[in-house]
């Protein structure tokens, strides 16, 4: 077949081709018209992509503010997901390149020659010049469409990637944000204890004072020594708990321990109140979720490349130069070549590769949609359980206030009567304890509360505007 009569045909096929193997149809996933924790939440249609800012300013706190500002210039974590991601665009860029011809440049020039005949009939050997130049170009006619195809799974591999590169930015600005507000109220603890210690060696003084003037028992000297102590001890264990997140908030804005510190100081952030209606779309802006959906994606197209694999591949190529023995004369007519045609090649038999590859492609979308499912699902008990957490935390906090003031009141009547000489020393430090247990544990679920609102905000994607 002449090339003018086999032009149209190939023109025809690159337009009326399609590609093998299934569109893309975003996978159904497991929603609800509203969150059993809230009302007011609509099913609505996904919005990862969509801005967020920076939802840690509802917190109100500059410090938070400076810290988690870092995480995405220094955290080493998100660094590396970022050069994965230009990985990955660099690959869905060179897939698209693969649609397009390829034109390539080649030159050489040789001298050889042949040895002199051992009978001595000839003096010598021969010596022989060869020199070229040449263009060559080649196109792989997509008909089938698995360059397409393959460009769909790379682009979709480089948003999955991108969204990777969120959820790991969010993953460590979250954690950063907790270990702040644990931080910060690990300060108001070791500060409460250190304010009971200052006052139990005060009591310590007055017994010993007592003891020594044969006014107080032995026990009760040991019982104000035993309260001192345990204050102690309970302090440094909190000493080194603060310590600790100290340094892992370091490593989470890529620095050493060693080169930061954060100095003692009270929470002066605001805690944000959750709003009576949001709207589920919040959830859909999750980039862990959007991560799974587009690897869905990927994996599908992946199913048409090889499916595509039955199919022969049909390349263009052509060539041009010159080629000759005396490289002064080289570009001239008489040393031109060409060469034009199209070459197909394809697999006749191999025992089932290619099925072999298929239903592996197939089996790893049926797993990457499971995947997809099972993340909603996860985000959807992550949120009732946060909601449900806050909701009921309001209510403790009441009713832990009430007792630690309670105790408070109590801890003062106590030492009250034992000042004037109505009751032991043991009362007294069995007051005081329960008082700063309660005072404690009230501190405690504080910092709970703070931590859980940053759950709730990382859960929703990245805040709830």
């Amino acid at each position: 077949m002449k090339l003018n009569k086999l032009t149209p045909v190939v023109l025809a096929l690159l337009i009326g081709g399609c590609a093998v193997g299934p569109d893309y149809q975003r996978p159904s996933a497991p929603g609800a018209l509203r969150y059993k924790e809230a009302r007011g939440w609509q099913q609505a249609t996904p919005q990862d992509a969509q801005q967020k800012g920076d939802w840690w300013a509802v917190y109100r706190d500059p410090t938070l503010d400076a810290l988690l500002r870092q995480v995405q210039i220094s955290n080493q974590n998100v660094a590396q997901y970022e050069a994965k991601y230009r990985q990955a665009l660099a690959l869905a860029s060179g897939s698209s390149r693969d649609l397009l011809p390829t034109v390539s440049a080649t030159a050489s020039s040789t001298r050889s020659g042949t040895a002199a005949s051992s009978s001595g009939a000839t003096s010598g050997g021969r010596v022989s010049n060869s020199h070229s130049a040449q263009l060559s170009a080649s196109w792989e006619l997509d008909i089938w469409g698995k360059l397409r195809r393959t460009l769909e799974e790379n682009q979709a591999s480089a948003e999955a990637s991108a969204a990777g590169l969120g959820n790991i930015t969010l993953s460590a600005q979250s954690t950063l944000a907790q270990d702040y507000f644990q931080l910060r109220i690990l300060d108001q603890r070791i500060a409460l204890y250190q304010q009971s210690i200052a006052a139990y060696q005060r009591y310590l003084t007055v017994i010993n004072n007592k003891y020594r003037a044969g006014s107080e028992s032995r026990a009760t000297l040991a019982q104000a020594q035993t309260t001192l102590a345990s204050a102690r001890a309970s302090a440094l264990d909190l000493s080194w708990q603060r310590a600790q997140l100290e340094h892992a908030i370091a490593v989470l804005t890529g620095k050493t321990p060693a080169e930061f510190s954060l100095a003692a100081a009270p929470l002066n952030a605001t805690l944000p109140a959750i709003p009576a209606a949001l709207p589920s779309a919040l959830l859909q802006r999750r980039p862990d979720i959007a991560q799974a959906e587009r690897t869905v994606a990927a994996a599908n197209a992946a199913v048409g490349v090889a499916i595509a694999g039955y199919y022969p591949d049909l390349t263009l190529s052509a060539s041009g130069g010159y080629s000759g023995s005396s490289f002064s004369n080289l570009f001239s007519l008489p040393n031109r070549i060409w060469s034009l045609g199209p070459s197909l090649s394809g697999t006749l038999l191999d025992f089932g590769a290619t099925s072999a590859k298929v239903d592996q492609a197939r089996a790893a979308y049926d797993a990457d949609v499971a995947s997809y499912r099972q993340t909603v699902l996860s985000g959807f008990q992550e949120v009732e359980d946060y909601l449900v957490e806050l909701h009921t935390l309001q209510d403790e906090l009441q009713a832990q206030q009430e007792a630690a003031a309670s105790a408070q009141e109590s801890a003062r009547v106590t030492f009250n009567q034992y000042q004037a000489g109505m009751i032991d020393y043991l009362d007294v430090a069995t007051t005081e304890n329960s008082s700063l247990s309660q005072q404690q544990s009230l501190l405690q679920l504080q910092s709970t509360q703070w931590v859980t609102s940053v759950q709730l905000i990382a859960a929703l994607g990245g805040g709830w505007r």
